[in-house]
């Protein structure tokens, strides 16, 4: 079964992006609004006991924190991917550092990890950067803390449904 690690947005802030997202990411209704933590990847049942407990490990030591969306943001050229950017990622970068390690150690990717919430994909250069302008100018300042983890599954609907959480108890 396919396993991702990410961070859950409040509700508004959900809401919000699933207002982009019904009209430009095709994945709206497979899965909620999120931050990836770790990539999505096949585990078996004993990858899945071993990432729950290394999850268990890190958040038992891990503080809630606060991280901000300011801006709307692209990774255009190379992908056609809008997002929602942080004002401040380093706190999410340390995150996804303490999480890939041990058992979930993850080498060999060819791009540094780089924390958002996608609103829009797999659209044409054109409607992209029409998109994109249009966004440019939409304030954006949304604060949350971020207090827990969580594993998504890949149901065989496709659907992606949230298998177990960690709260932060640091």
């Amino acid at each position: 079964m396919l396993y991702g690690i990410a961070i859950l947005p409040p509700n508004e802030i959900q809401q919000d992006a699933n207002s982009y997202r019904k009209r430009f990411d095709p994945y709206y209704k497979a899965i909620q609004p999120h931050i990836t933590v770790r990539e999505k990847e096949d585990w078996t049942e004993e990858q899945l006991q071993a990432a729950s407990l290394h999850l268990q490990h890190v958040t038992e030591t891990q503080a809630p924190f606060q991280v901000n969306f300011n801006r709307f943001s692209s990774y255009y050229p190379v992908n056609n991917v809008i997002y929602m950017a942080f004002k401040e990622t380093q706190p999410l970068v340390d995150l996804h550092d303490e999480v890939c390690t041990g058992p979930l150690e993850d080498s060999g990717k060819p791009y540094n990890y780089h924390p958002h919430l996608t609103v829009g994909q797999k659209m044409g250069a054109d409607e992209l950067h029409d998109v994109l302008a249009s966004l440019k100018n939409t304030p954006v300042d949304y604060s949350f803390t971020v207090d827990a983890l969580h594993v998504l599954g890949r149901q065989e609907n496709g659907e992606w449904t949230v298998i177990r959480s960690f709260p932060f108890k640091g």
